[in-house]
């Protein structure tokens, strides 16, 4: 196996779906019996665009791909795994992931999302407010959402002015 510091980062991609109330769709993950929340995300095959692979992985995560296209990461944004995770998921091969980011405003109806799909990745799912992102992921993954946060920022609800 290739020392850790030594390994590649796998090429993904990640999804951020925002209903009509910019909340975002977070899931679950079935192997993973912590209380962490997550985006769907997923690996690009081998000459995909990242474009096609982000739309692939939201039709297989969460059954719907009714969604149009609102925003591109600039940059990939990259994640570390723990060692020990590191040498047990990918069978070693990689450190981690960078991954292009997409936002989608999603165009269906709650009813569109169907998580039980023929290979589920998310036990339950929810919609959750931008801002509780990094508070919802695992600890691994909070400086990536934060980023995100940052990233997307022109996609965040405008906080409304009440009156006095």
């Amino acid at each position: 196996m290739i020392a850790y510091e030594a390994r590649p980062y796998r090429a993904g991609v990640g999804i951020m779906l925002l209903n009509k109330a910019s909340e975002v769709f977070v899931g679950q993950r079935i192997d993973n019996p912590a209380d962490a929340w997550q985006m769907p995300q997923g690996g690009i095959d081998a000459g995909e665009d990242p474009l096609v692979a982000a739309r692939r992985e939201m039709k297989e995560e969460t059954g719907t791909d009714k969604a149009e296209l609102l925003a591109e990461s600039r940059t990939w944004l990259y994640y570390d795994l723990p060692p020990d995770l590191a040498d047990r998921i990918w069978k070693g091969r990689y450190r981690g992931q960078r991954q292009k980011w997409f936002a989608f405003r999603f165009a269906g109806s709650d009813s569109d999302i169907k998580i039980d799909t023929p290979h589920p990745e998310f036990r339950s799912w929810k919609w959750a407010a931008m801002r509780e992102l990094p508070n919802l992921i695992v600890p691994f993954k909070r400086k990536l959402y934060a980023d995100l946060l940052v990233e997307f920022s022109g996609l965040l609800p405008v906080a409304r002015k009440t009156a006095s």
